[in-house]
């Protein structure tokens, strides 16, 4: 099957899914007179139900999307979209909202699905070039979507209602172009083609250990044929659990992937909590009558996507330094919630966030790398959705402790100070890790210099003899 048809329709979806013009003004939007709530019910009560539902949805989400071959998760993502900015623009009062979180949770949670059907459909030597083109374009419409938000608001002097209706007509277009894409015959691990035994040994990874690398190889042949197993059994869901678990094991035993995997997981959290909140935080610093949402969104969200373009560029070792790296870079993004939460300025909440997102995407990207380079397309998948669900984990819990108003319902100053320290604590675990493998190093060459320059036992050196 030719890769042009499906990566076209694809790029579509994910076009009009992403261009959201409602999105950089959502927290005003709810705020305003017409919806009738408070900032403590937006706040402490609505946002936090995508968080649980998210969490909750994530995993069985992942498995009804290879179990049904990604198209019918396709299509439940683009219904959830438009029944989100349906209800969103029609539906009042709390219970109504909170119902909204749910189907976005669910929407968000069947984003899995966009970003593995391609890999059904093409061959493996293209999965780079249409990972790029699917990624872009979200970005692109995204960035898109808050500009087109923000001109009509600026110059237009539209309503906000007027950007909800705007985003449900993109969904509904979204919406279209999942039908015309072909039913894929195969995915990872429910339905695998059969592979002979000579295609089912992979390269071992490559930002390893030695020993890593040696136990990599060593186990990735049994991996494809349990998983190729799991295809045809009568017990395929226990099979593939098993299967799942066995490599979660095997994978994380590789140190450099184990901490860009942690480092994944932590900063992923405190990104979607800065994310989620912002607008609330935004709300309670902006002079009336001033909403610049948009531009900073558009702005924030093309740096990312330049930074991230910038990666292959840096002259940086990553896998020998990246501890080291990963400790400044997190301090300076706890240094950019700090700033947003201390001196209330909308200008410098704007220009902090701005800052705070390029290298978010920045690192995250060189995480992507990191992981994936050394990973079959199974491991790929394994990994990316266990780091996920425990950044997702965690942020529940940080939520249902700082946020939610049956935990502490903290004003969205203290949790931002909160959210500051948090990435003090990433910073220095990876301080900790940096200096960990300096030493360690440094012990290590001690060590093999030290057995070079020794003579060998039983050997007669000039000054032994006579």
């Amino acid at each position: 099957m030719s890769a042009v048809y499906p990566t076209i329709l694809l790029c579509v979806y994910g076009f009009f899914s992403n261009m959201r013009p409602s999105e950089p003004f959502l927290t005003a939007y709810l705020l305003e007179p017409d919806k009738n709530l408070t900032e403590t019910q937006v706040v402490n009560e609505i946002y936090p139900v995508w968080t649980y539902s998210y969490l909750a949805l994530l995993f069985p989400v992942f498995l009804a999307t290879d179990y049904l071959c990604y198209k019918p998760v396709l299509l439940l993502q683009a219904c959830s979209l438009v029944l989100t900015y349906a209800m969103l623009w029609k539906a009042q009062g709390l219970l109504a909202m909170q119902f909204l979180e749910f189907f976005f949770g669910l929407a968000t949670a069947s984003e899995v699905a966009y970003f593995s059907y391609i890999y059904s459909v093409v061959e493996p030597e293209l999965y780079q070039k249409v990972t790029g083109y699917c990624r872009s374009i979200t970005l692109f419409g995204s960035a898109a979507g808050s500009l087109i938000g923000q001109l009509l608001l600026s110059f237009a002097k539209v309503k906000l209602v007027d950007l909800v209706i705007i985003t449900l007509a993109s969904a509904i277009v979204a919406f279209v172009a999942p039908w015309f894409l072909p039913m894929p015959k195969r995915s990872l691990f429910f339905h695998k083609s059969p592979k002979s035994p000579g295609e089912a040994e992979e390269p071992a990874a490559s930002s390893c250990s030695n020993t890593d690398k040696v136990e990599d190889s060593e186990n990735r042949a049994p991996m494809i044929y349990r998983s190729s197993e799991a295809g045809g059994g009568n017990n395929r869901l226990v099979q593939v659990l098993r299967m799942l678990f066995d490599d979660f094991v095997q994978c994380y035993k590789c140190r450099t992937l184990l901490a860009w995997s942690v480092w994944w997981a932590l900063a992923t959290c405190g990104y979607f909590q800065i994310v989620n909140y912002v607008q609330a935080l935004w709300e309670s610093v902006r002079p009336a009558l001033e909403i610049y949402n948009g531009y900073v969104e558009t702005l924030s969200t093309l740096l990312g996507a330049l930074a991230a373009l910038l990666v292959g560029y840096i002259p940086v070792s990553w896998t020998q330094q990246g501890e080291l790296l990963l400790w400044v870079l997190s301090l300076f993004m706890a240094v950019c919630v700090f700033i947003m939460a201390l001196l209330k300025n909308i200008w410098v909440c704007y220009s902090s966030y701005i800052i705070f997102r390029a290298i978010y995407m920045l690192l995250i990207t060189v995480a992507t790398y990191q992981i994936a380079a050394s990973l079959s397309m199974q491991r790929y998948a394994l990994v990316f959705g266990v780091n996920t669900f425990g950044a997702l984990l965690l942020w529940t819990l940080i939520t249902v402790v700082v946020v939610d108003s049956a935990g502490l319902g903290l004003d969205v100053f203290t949790q931002f100070l909160i959210y500051g320290s948090y990435f003090v604590v990433i910073s220095v675990i990876f301080l900790l890790a940096g200096l960990y493998r300096v030493f360690s190093s440094r012990r290590s060459e001690e060590e093999v210099n030290g057995e070079s320059s020794a003579p060998p036992n039983g050997d007669m050196t000039l000054n032994d003899s006579p």
